[in-house]
């Protein structure tokens, strides 16, 4: 077992092994002794594990019960969050119980935004399901849900108390879902990592479980440092501000790993013709996204993103902070002003 300790304010383990969900209930036990514990989760990840792990909780001396949403971003909403919050006030949660995320980002997401606000903050733990989850959203605390106006802009900075990853759980999720995490994957090489990038370009699908814990070592390495996202950690944001405009404009038919794959893609084009990056580094980049079934259509209108990127969480004031790729494994942010970000976009 690898365990990945979080120095934050509220430190905790990322346990990462091959097979841990069978012991998910002695863990939690181990950290919570007992209580009530809600299972949130959505339709799909529920037909297959949430039954086992609410009767795993059961058996250890817990009283589980289940959530489900329906899935997809739709559930990341103010209704759906609402919604949690009165379930778990009408089943008489305290303080001392806890919520546990079964799933994907989007679980993980309106999990820990929702224990953030009950009773000003109960326990969570974060069992992520997808790969996408795993290498990214379930460590570091980022909680939030969608508004009209535009993704995650509703949101609070919560860590959960535990983080358990188990790779196996990725044999039952759909290859499309498993492309849309490797985009988290490609993003931590590009930015971090030219090694984990040349792991990449190799598909060594075998050292799965090596990947995922250097991805969250990469991510471990930045929070520590910029838990509130105001410096270093904001280079995570490789290809978001693009990708989530794009998600944005195609009111979420695309996954979020495509849109985020799309954003690299775009953002790095720019930067070769504004002389930030190479085209090496572009061309490696674009084969990686390739071979991972990324590679799609980008006929958008600049001018319609860039109107959702005046939106973007990453935003303050007049600027807004651009993260560029240099070399594979090197990269750089720049605080570009209004003006700025929308010349960067002309030829």
């Amino acid at each position: 077992m690898e365990k990945i300790k979080i120095n934050v304010s509220k430190p905790y383990e990322v346990l990462v092994e091959n097979g841990l969900f069978s012991r998910t209930g002695e863990i939690i036990f181990g950290l919570k002794k007992g209580g009530k514990v809600m299972i949130v989760t959505d339709i799909n990840v529920g037909k297959l594990y949430a039954n086992k792990l609410k009767n795993q909780l059961n058996s250890i001396g817990f009283s589980a019960q289940i959530f489900t949403t329906n899935g997809g971003e739709q559930s990341k909403s103010t209704t759906e969050f609402a919604k949690l919050l009165e379930t778990l006030a009408e089943n008489e949660f305290t303080r001392t119980d806890t919520v546990v995320a079964l799933g994907g980002g989007i679980v993980g997401d309106l999990s820990g935004f929702v224990s953030a606000c009950y009773l000003r903050g109960i326990d969570y733990v974060q069992i992520p399901t997808s790969l996408l989850a795993m290498v990214d959203s379930s460590v570091g605390g980022k909680t939030a849900v969608n508004l009209t106006a535009g993704k995650n802009l509703a949101g609070a900075f919560y860590q959960p108390i535990c983080v358990l990853v188990d790779p196996e759980l990725l044999s039952t999720l759909p290859k499309k879902e498993y492309s849309c995490g490797m985009a988290e994957v490609i993003k931590y090489g590009a930015v971090f990592s030219n090694s984990l990038f040349k792991i990449l370009e190799n598909g060594e699908r075998a050292v799965l479980e090596k990947v995922i814990a250097d991805c969250i070592k990469h991510k471990k390495s930045v929070v520590e440092i910029d838990e509130f996202d105001n410096g270093c950690r904001q280079k995570l944001n490789f290809g978001h501000t693009i990708g989530h405009a794009i998600e944005k404009l195609t009111d979420y038919k695309l996954t979020h790993g495509q849109a985020v794959a799309l954003g690299m893609l775009l953002i790095t084009d720019r930067a070769v013709k504004k002389g930030y990056c190479t085209e090496e580094a572009q061309s490696r980049l674009n084969k990686v996204i390739k071979n991972n079934g990324l590679l799609l259509e980008q006929n958008f209108d600049i001018n319609s993103l860039l109107k959702y990127t005046f939106n973007d969480k990453k935003r303050k004031g007049d600027f807004i902070t651009v993260v560029i790729v240099k070399e594979i494994g090197e990269s750089i942010t720049e605080k570009m002003s209004i003006e700025k970000w929308q010349e960067f976009w002309k030829d």
